[in-house]
C-alpha cells in the first residue's frame, strides 16, 4: 500500500468493516476484460457468500476464472472546503483476493442463505421455499487476501 499511513493493520476493523457493510462489489476476470458487480452478502469465517442465478454473465465468468479480485467500503463522507484542491473524504474500506466456490447442494446453500440473511439482520429461524432454493446458486468466496484502508478521523 502506498499510503502506509491510512493502512488499517487492526484484523478487527477490517472484521467489523466487513460485518457492518451492505455491498460487496467483486471483480471478476476472463483474462482480458474485468467485470464488477455489486452484490448482498453474508460474512463468515474467512468466507463471504452471495446468492445468484445458476447462469448469467457472472457465472459465466466464474467457471473460466474463479479467482476474483473483492471491495467492501464502510461509511463514507465527503469532507467539502473552500479550496476545491482541498476537498478529501472520510471512509473505511477493505479490498481482498480469493477465490469462488460454487455451491449447489441444497443443505449448503440454506447455510449460505442463513449468513447472508443473518448479515442483514435475521438470525432466528428461516424458512425457505424449496423451489427458489432450487433456482440459485450460492458463491462461496474463500479469501486469500485482504487489507484494509481508512482516511479521516475515526
Amino acid at each position: 500500500m502506498r499510503r502506509k499511513d491510512k493502512e488499517i493493520t487492526d484484523k478487527n476493523i477490517i472484521r467489523e468493516i466487513m460485518a457492518h457493510s451492505a455491498i460487496c462489489r467483486i471483480g471478476i476476470t476472463n483474462g482480458e476484460i474485468p467485470y464488477i458487480v455489486p452484490l448482498n452478502y453474508g460474512y463468515s469465517g474467512n468466507a463471504l457468500y452471495f446468492h445468484s442465478a445458476p447462469a448469467g454473465k457472472k457465472i459465466e465468468l466464474l467457471k473460466i476464472n474463479n479467482r476474483v479480485c473483492f471491495e467492501i467500503e464502510y461509511s463514507h463522507e465527503i469532507i467539502r472546503h473552500e479550496l476545491a484542491c482541498n476537498w478529501t473524504s472520510k471512509y473505511r474500506s477493505v479490498i481482498g483476493y480469493g477465490t469462488i466456490e460454487i455451491i449447489t447442494d441444497p443443505e449448503k446453500k440454506k447455510r449460505g442463505l442463513d449468513i447472508i440473511m443473518a448479515h442483514y439482520g435475521r438470525s432466528d429461524k428461516l424458512i425457505y421455499n424449496e423451489a427458489s432454493i432450487e433456482r440459485m446458486v450460492i458463491l462461496k468466496l474463500k479469501i486469500d487476501e485482504i487489507s484494509g484502508k481508512q482516511s479521516g478521523d475515526w
